[in-house]
C-alpha cells in the first residue's frame, strides 16, 4: 500500500488518501453492500486518471469510479483504488441552447446541470430522487432514469457522446457509427448479430447488463449508448456531451387516488396515452403525512406541462376525467407541488423503514416489467413477500413499469441471510416470467449480476463477459460486477458489525437501545449532501460549509459503522478519525428530522464523546462551555457579573481568557447580566389569576438575556394565564450548583454522567411541578429540545423524564393551547431571521408561524443554522465553518431585509451570531410582543 500510494501522490495532482478515513468513508454506497479499499484518488483532470490507471494496472489493483456513492446495487465499491469525481471533476464545460446539449463532467451533481440550463428554457430529462446529490457520470454509469421516464426516457436517451480512458490507458471518443469503440468490439459484435435482435427483452426500463444491442446496425452502432449502464466496468468517463429538453413554462400535477397499490397499478398503462411528463406511484404505508392528498390508500402523481399555467391544468384536468379514482386533486401552486414531490422523493429513505419501525433493506430495488403487467405482476410479487414472511412496500415508476421496494430482510444472521437469497432466486424468476428486467434504473452491481443467466441465458452472458474483455481484458475495472459476479449474499456491510448490544448511555428507544442498529439508520442515500437550495431543510451544514463527505451525516455514520466493524477503524471509541469528524458536527439535530431515516448524529456525537473522554482528559472547551451552567451559577451567587464583564472587556485580559478556555481568538465574550431573570422574577413576584404555566429558567435566558423572560412573563400573563417558575433548592449548598437545568451543555460536549446527575437533580426538584397539570413554559428552543428527547433518552429508565417532557411546550404552544381566545397586539411589520434548527428539528413551528399572523408579522424566517450552536462556534479552530454555516442562509437574509424588519432570533446562539457577524440585533418573539402590548398601554 505505501510503495502503490507513494506511485499515485507521484503520478497525479489530485489528493490521494490512503488513510482511515478517506478509506472508511468510501467502504459502502446505497446498497446493503460493503467492500473496503487500499485508497481514494480525486482525480483534477483527464490527465490525472489515465496516470493513475497506469499505476493501478501496474500494481495489478482494481480501479472504481465513484460519483455521490447513491447507487444501490454495490457498483461503486471496490477493494483497489477508488476514483473520486466529486471533488474536482464536478463542471459544466459548457451549454450550447441552440443545439441544446451540454458538456459535463463526471462529477457534477445533476441539479448543477439543471441550474445552468434553467435560464434557456432547458433542462436534463432524467431525473431520479437523488438529484440533489448524485452525479452525472453516475447517472451515465447506471443508466439512470427518475420520475419524468415516461416523457423524456433513461440517461441513455439524453447521451451524444462520452469520452472515457480505457483501462490500459486509451482515450476513446465514443458516438454514433462505431466511434470510439475498442479493437474487437465491431467484429464481436457483427458475428453476434442474430443473438443480439433476439436476445433482449423490449421494455421502456431495461436496464440489466450490457446495452449491446445499441450496437446493431440497425439502432445507428451507438457506441456512447452501449456504454451507458456499464456501471464503470469497461472505461473511466471523464466527460460527455449530452442532450437537453425543453422544459415546460407550466406544470400542473394530477394527484389520483386508488383504494390501494394494485388498483393504482392498473391504471397507470392506462394513462400514458394522454402524454403525462410523469405517472409515480406510492401507497400510503409510505406517507408520513397524507396531508394534502386527496383520500385513499395508494396514489398516482401524474404531471402534466403546457405552454401555459391553463393549458397544463387542463391536461391534468382531462387525465383525471379519464382516470377511475376514488378522489383527485389537481395541484397548479409550484410551492405545493414541491411539498408532493418531496414526499415521494423522501420515499427512498422513508422505506428503510416499516411502519412498525422494522428495517427494511435494497436488494430488489428497481425490477421492471412492461407497464401492462404491473398490476398482475405486483399480486404475484406480494404473494411471494407472503410466502417467505417478508414485507415490503411498492412504489416508483408505475408509468414505466418499474418498482421501487424495501424489504424487511433479515442479514444479520446466518438463516436470514439465507431466506434473502431464496427469495432473491424466486422473485429474479418471477419477474422474468412477466417479461421484465431485473434492473429497470439503478443497474444489477453485486445485487442482481449473479441472476442475470435467469433473464437473459448462459449464451446472453457468455457474451457479456466477452465484450468485457475487449474493453477491459485484464479485468481492473470493477471486477466483480455484471460478468464474473461475486455471490449476491456476499460482502454483506451488516456481517462485520458486533452481534451484542454496545454498552451505551442513550435509550437509543427507537433502536430498542441498540447502538448499532442507530447507526445502520444510515443506508447512503445522502441527502445530507445537499449543497444548495436549502430552504427549510437543515441539514448538513457543515458540509453545506466544507463539501468534504467527512463532514456529512453520512459520512460520520459510516465511520461510526467502522468503528465498531472494528477492521479499519481499530481503536474503537478512542478513535481519533472519528473524533475528528465528529468535530465539525454543530449538533444541530437537522438530520433527526431531514434525514430520510431520521439519523440523529447530535445523540451519536455525544455518545461518542462520553466514551472517547471517559478517564482522560479533555479539551478546555469542554470545560470552560460544558460546565457554563456552574459557572454562571457562581457568578450570580458571588454578584460578580460586573467585574467579570469589565476583565472580559480589557483584551488582553480576554485574550488570555479565550486562550485558557479553548474559546475562538476571534469571538467575543458575552456580557452576563448583573441581575439574573430569577432574582427578578423572586423581587416582582406572580401577578394575576388565571392557569397555571411554569416558565423554565434556561441557563442562556437566567445569565445572558433576562429580558426575554420578562418579556415572556409580561405577554403570558396579559393572555390571562398565571406564571410561575420552578421551586429552586432549598440547601445553601445546591443553592450553589443551581436550580432546574436541561443539561444541554453537558451533552453537547459528551459529558453524559454529569448530565444525568444534573437531569435527575432538576427531577427533585419539579416533582412539584410535575403532581400539577401546569405546562412547562420553555423559551430556549435548544432547552426544549433537549428536554424533549435527551432527558428521556438518557433518563430513560426515570419515569419523571417521560413525564417533564411530554410537558414541555414553546412559547408560542403555550399561548396557542391555554389561551386560544387571545389576540395577540398588532405589530405589523415584515420579519426577517431564521427558524432555530433545533425548532425545526424536534419541536416544530407551525404555532410560531400561527402566532406571527395573527400579530401581522409577515414573511417568512430562513431556513439552516445560525452556525454558532452553542459552544461550537466558540470553540478554537471552529470560527471559520460557524462564519460560514450562516453566511448561507441567516445573514444574507438580514442583509436583504428592508427598513424596518423585525429581526426574530429566539435562540441565544442565533442572536450572538447575528450580533458578532452582523451587528444586528436579533430579538426573541415575545420580546416584540411585548413591546407591541406596551405601545398598546400607551
Amino acid at each position: 500500500m505505501r510503495e502503490l500510494a507513494a506511485e499515485l501522490r507521484g503520478a497525479v495532482r489530485g489528493e490521494v488518501g490512503f488513510d482511515v478515513t478517506s478509506r472508511a468513508l468510501v467502504t459502502m454506497d446505497a446498497s446493503n453492500y460493503r467492500r473496503v479499499p487500499l485508497g481514494v484518488v480525486a482525480p483534477r483532470d483527464v490527465d490525472d486518471v489515465a496516470a493513475a490507471l497506469e499505476v493501478c494496472r501496474a500494481h495489478g489493483v482494481p480501479v472504481v469510479a465513484r460519483g455521490g456513492g447513491t447507487s444501490i446495487a454495490g457498483q461503486a465499491t471496490g477493494t483497489g483504488v477508488v476514483l473520486d469525481f466529486t471533488r474536482h471533476m464536478n463542471r459544466v464545460l459548457a451549454l450550447d441552447p441552440r443545439a441544446r446539449t451540454a458538456v459535463v463532467q463526471p462529477g457534477l451533481v445533476l441539479d448543477r446541470l439543471q441550474e445552468a440550463a434553467a435560464p434557456h428554457g432547458l433542462r436534463f430529462g432524467p431525473d431520479p430522487s437523488t438529484h440533489s446529490r448524485c452525479t452525472l457520470g453516475g447517472m451515465i454509469g447506471n443508466n439512470a432514469c427518475g420520475s419524468h421516464s415516461v416523457a423524456w426516457g433513461t440517461t441513455a436517451d439524453s447521451v451524444r457522446e462520452l469520452s472515457v480512458v480505457t483501462a490500459r490507458g486509451q482515450r476513446l471518443r465514443l458516438g454514433q457509427g462505431w466511434a470510439g469503440a475498442p479493437e474487437g468490439l465491431r467484429a464481436l459484435v457483427e458475428g453476434e448479430l442474430a443473438q443480439l435482435r433476439t436476445g433482449f427483452p423490449d421494455l421502456p426500463r431495461r436496464i440489466s447488463g450490457y446495452a449491446l444491442d445499441a450496437l446493431l446496425p440497425e439502432k445507428g452502432a451507438d457506441v456512447a449508448r452501449s456504454f451507458c449502464g456499464s456501471e464503470g466496468t469497461l472505461g473511466v468517463l471523464t466527460e460527455a456531451v449530452v442532450r437537453l429538453v425543453e422544459a415546460p413554462r407550466a406544470r400542473a400535477l394530477a394527484v389520483l387516488a386508488y383504494a390501494d397499490e394494485s388498483a393504482a397499478a392498473e391504471a397507470a398503462a392506462g394513462l400514458l396515452p394522454l402524454g403525462p411528463l410523469t405517472v409515480e406511484g406510492m401507497a400510503a404505508d409510505l406517507v408520513r403525512s397524507a396531508a394534502g392528498l386527496p383520500r385513499g390508500g395508494a396514489w398516482l402523481f401524474v404531471e402534466t406541462g403546457g405552454a401555459s399555467a391553463g393549458e397544463a391544468r387542463a391536461r391534468a384536468e382531462a387525465i383525471v376525467r379519464a382516470a377511475d379514482v376514488v378522489d383527485a386533486s389537481v395541484v397548479t401552486d409550484p410551492a405545493e407541488q414541491r411539498s408532493l414531490w418531496r414526499i415521494r422523493e423522501d420515499a427512498s429513505g422513508t422505506a428503510t423503514r416499516m411502519p412498525d419501525g422494522t428495517e427494511a433493506w435494497p436488494g430488489w430495488e428497481d425490477c421492471a416489467v412492461p407497464p401492462a403487467r404491473l398490476g398482475p405482476y405486483l399480486r404475484d410479487f406480494r404473494e411471494l413477500l407472503t410466502t417467505h414472511g417478508l414485507r415490503g412496500t411498492p412504489y416508483g415508476h408505475f408509468g414505466d413499469g418499474c418498482i421501487h421496494v424495501r424489504i424487511d430482510f433479515d442479514l444479520l444472521t446466518e438463516a436470514g441471510v439465507g431466506r434473502f437469497r431464496r427469495f432473491s432466486e424466486e422473485l429474479a424468476d418471477l419477474v422474468v416470467a412477466h417479461g421484465g428486467s431485473l434492473s429497470g434504473e439503478h443497474g444489477d452491481g453485486q445485487a442482481r449480476a449473479e441472476l442475470l443467466p435467469r433473464m437473459y441465458g448462459a449464451r446472453t452472458v457468455a457474451l457479456f463477459e466477452r465484450a468485457k474483455g475487449v474493453w477491459d481484458p485484464d479485468d481492473l475495472l470493477n471486477p466483480g460486477m455484471l460478468v464474473r459476479p461475486a455471490p449476491l449474499d456476499a460482502n454483506l456491510r451488516f456481517s462485520v458489525l458486533p452481534r451484542r448490544p454496545v454498552d451505551v448511555a442513550f435509550g437509543y428507544p427507537a433502536d430498542g437501545g441498540d447502538f448499532s442498529a442507530a447507526v445502520r439508520r444510515c443506508v447512503g442515500v445522502a441527502k445530507c449532501r445537499t449543497t444548495t437550495g436549502a430552504g427549510s431543510s437543515v441539514m448538513c451544514p457543515s458540509f453545506r460549509a466544507t463539501g468534504e463527505e467527512e463532514h456529512s451525516t453520512r459520512g460520520r455514520a459510516r465511520l461510526l459503522h467502522e468503528m465498531l466493524a472494528g477492521d479499519l477503524v481499530t481503536d474503537g471509541w478512542r478513535s481519533t478519525e472519528v473524533r475528528d469528524a465528529l468535530d465539525l458536527c454543530l449538533s444541530c439535530k437537522g438530520c433527526r428530522s431531514d434525514c430520510p431515516v431520521e439519523v440523529d448524529m447530535a445523540t451519536y456525537k455525544a455518545e461518542f464523546l462520553h466514551h472517547h473522554y471517559q478517564g482522560r482528559r479533555r479539551p478546555a472547551a469542554h470545560y470552560a462551555m460544558g460546565l457554563l451552567p456552574l459557572w454562571l451559577c457562581w457568578v450570580a451567587r458571588t454578584r460578580t457579573a460586573r467585574l467579570l464583564n469589565t476583565l472580559a472587556s480589557v483584551r488582553p485580559l480576554a485574550r488570555a481568557a479565550k486562550r485558557l478556555a479553548g474559546i475562538a481568538p476571534e469571538r467575543e465574550i458575552p456580557r452576563v447580566a448583573p441581575r439574573t431573570f430569577s432574582r427578578w422574577w423572586r423581587r416582582r413576584g406572580p401577578i394575576g389569576g388565571g392557569d397555571l404555566v411554569v416558565v423554565w429558567p434556561d441557563t442562556f435566558t437566567e445569565h445572558f438575556s433576562p429580558s426575554v423572560g420578562r418579556a415572556a412573563v409580561g405577554v403570558l400573563e396579559a393572555a390571562g394565564l398565571r406564571v410561575a417558575l420552578p421551586p429552586t433548592p432549598r440547601l445553601p449548598a445546591l443553592r450553589g450548583r443551581g436550580g432546574v437545568c436541561c443539561g444541554l451543555t453537558y451533552v453537547s460536549t459528551g459529558q453524559l454522567d454529569r448530565a444525568r446527575e444534573v437531569m435527575r437533580r432538576t427531577l427533585d426538584l419539579m416533582e412539584p411541578v410535575l403532581r400539577t397539570a401546569a405546562p412547562v413554559v420553555v423559551l430556549e428552543p435548544s432547552c426544549a429540545a433537549a428536554l424533549r428527547t435527551d432527558l428521556p433518552e438518557l433518563l430513560h429508565e426515570d419515569p419523571r423524564a417521560a413525564r417533564l417532557a411530554e410537558r414541555v411546550v414553546t412559547f408560542a404552544e403555550a399561548l396557542e393551547r391555554y389561551a386560544p381566545g387571545w389576540t395577540p397586539p398588532s405589530v405589523a411589520r415584515p420579519v426577517a431571521g431564521q427558524t432555530h434548527c433545533h425548532q425545526h428539528a424536534v419541536l416544530g413551528d407551525a404555532p410560531d408561524r400561527r402566532l406571527r399572523e395573527a400579530a401581522g408579522l409577515t414573511g417568512e424566517l430562513s431556513g439552516g443554522c445560525c452556525g454558532l450552536a452553542g459552544d461550537f462556534g466558540f470553540t478554537k479552530g471552529h470560527f471559520e465553518v460557524s462564519s460560514a454555516c450562516a453566511e448561507e442562509q441567516l445573514l444574507p437574509a438580514v442583509r436583504e431585509a428592508a427598513e424596518g424588519t423585525v429581526v426574530l432570533a429566539d435562540g441565544f446562539s442565533c442572536r450572538t451570531q447575528l450580533e458578532q457577524l452582523a451587528g444586528v440585533r436579533g430579538r426573541h418573539l415575545a420580546e416584540v410582543l411585548a413591546e407591541a402590548l406596551e405601545r398598546e398601554v400607551s
